[in-house]
């Protein structure tokens, strides 16, 4: 069966101009981000099959239930359906009758599956909505996870990120910082040389963020001379809906969302995280924590 839906893959994405075209189909998108992302064998399959359960919900069709949902082809359908209004309710149809017969685990690493994929087809520049917008986790006992240790953040350093990412999650480290308090920085706020910038309202202007010296060296290789705009934005141009202010006047660019923060800190973890399911920025600031508190 397995077979056979391949070659139903095949012969839906047609002859094209070659592997950088755009995918006419979800099965095909599917296929290519899973072929890019950093994933381990196990992992990988997960992700397919949490993608493919999705197919169903797009068309607005139940999943096959039990033994069937092996052996089933999943239904056609086309990629730009993604940035129709319809997607998301039906997304979030599916989401709740499958949070009545799943436990919230499952349904949150399917959840976060789709999100993780629809990033990246944004990045590429094959969609141009995200479904999952409004879509939350469903609550759920977790035991919270340990902060990341010392040995962990100086891997984590000396990863090959971009420069985007070793400047953000510096700033996270060395402050503490909400995640969303250092997504709010811009940059004509920033004071490089004195190491702080102060929060964003409405937690400001009493609060400061704080940062070592050379995660100001970091921010000034960043902004490369840039004094205003967000300090961290996404790889594309903002939509026309976004607000001036999380818009880069120089570029158009957006600043960028926790969702996609998130997202890429826990790509670029997962070779690092033994168990393969790649650290949280949670865990980084919780580190930060216990390193500020230590010096005292």
């Amino acid at each position: 069966m397995r077979l056979r839906h391949e070659a139903v893959i095949a012969q839906r994405q047609g002859p094209g101009p070659g592997p950088a075209a755009v995918p006419v189909e979800y099965a095909v998108a599917v296929d290519r981000y899973l072929a890019e992302a950093s994933l381990g064998p196990a992992s990988r399959r997960v992700y397919r099959i949490s993608l493919t359960s999705w197919a169903w919900a797009l068309v607005g069709r139940p999943v096959p239930p039990g033994a069937q949902r092996r052996g089933a082809v999943p239904p056609v359908v086309p990629l730009a359906l993604l940035d129709q209004a319809e997607a998301r309710a039906r997304l979030a149809a599916a989401l709740a009758d499958r949070g009545a017969g799943a436990d919230a685990r499952t349904v949150n690493r399917e959840l976060s599956a789709l999100r993780s994929a629809v990033g990246w087809w944004q990045d590429q520049r094959w969609i141009t909505q995200d479904p999952t917008a409004g879509l939350r986790h469903r609550a759920g006992p977790a035991a919270p996870a340990a902060p990341l240790t010392g040995g962990q953040v100086a891997e984590l350093f000396q990863t090959t990120a971009a420069l985007r990412e070793h400047a953000f999650w510096r700033v996270i480290y060395d402050s503490a910082a909400h995640v969303d308090d250092v997504l709010a920085l811009d940059a004509g706020r920033l004071d490089l040389r004195g190491g702080r910038a102060p929060l964003a309202p409405p937690a400001g202007p009493a609060g400061w963020i704080r940062w070592r010296d050379s995660t100001s060296q970091v921010l000034g290789w960043l902004l490369a001379g840039r004094t205003y705009g967000p300090v961290f934005l996404t790889d594309r141009r903002a939509p026309a809906r976004a607000a001036a202010a999380d818009v880069c006047p120089v570029t158009g660019r957006a600043r960028m969302s926790y969702r996609r923060a998130a997202e890429i800190f826990t790509s670029a973890t997962r070779p690092l995280d033994p168990a393969g399911r790649g650290w949280t920025l949670g865990q980084l600031r919780q580190a930060g924590r216990e390193a500020c508190a230590a010096a005292g």
